[in-house]
């Protein structure tokens, strides 16, 4: 069977009834710039540079425990299983900061 591939396409769907001023209405909709916006989804959001000099910021400090150094390289506190011994200086040195 021989097809003709100059003849019109019918693609089977109706929309090709559409007026010019229906598809320009529907383009129109898929297009539109309006953001929905929920005021309760945004309340937790923080944008970069807001001032936060009314927030106050409370920290647990503990205190260096007994099994614990700080590297005077990193000065990162890390467990005794760390020790990687003593710097040139005599100051305690963890084992990522000593290879």
């Amino acid at each position: 069977m021989a097809t003709d591939y100059d003849a019109p396409r019918d693609s089977g769907d109706e929309s090709s009834d559409d007026s010019i001023e229906a598809l320009k209405s529907k383009r129109d909709d898929k297009q539109s710039s309006a953001v929905d916006s929920d005021p309760e989804a945004a309340e937790g959001l923080e944008l970069p540079g807001a001032d936060l000099s009314g927030e106050e910021l409370t920290v647990r400090v503990v205190p260096l425990q007994q099994d614990e150094f700080t590297c005077m390289t990193c000065f990162l506190v890390h467990h005794r299983a760390q020790l990687a011994g003593q710097d040139k200086n005599g100051q305690p040195i963890c084992l990522d900061c000593a290879s």
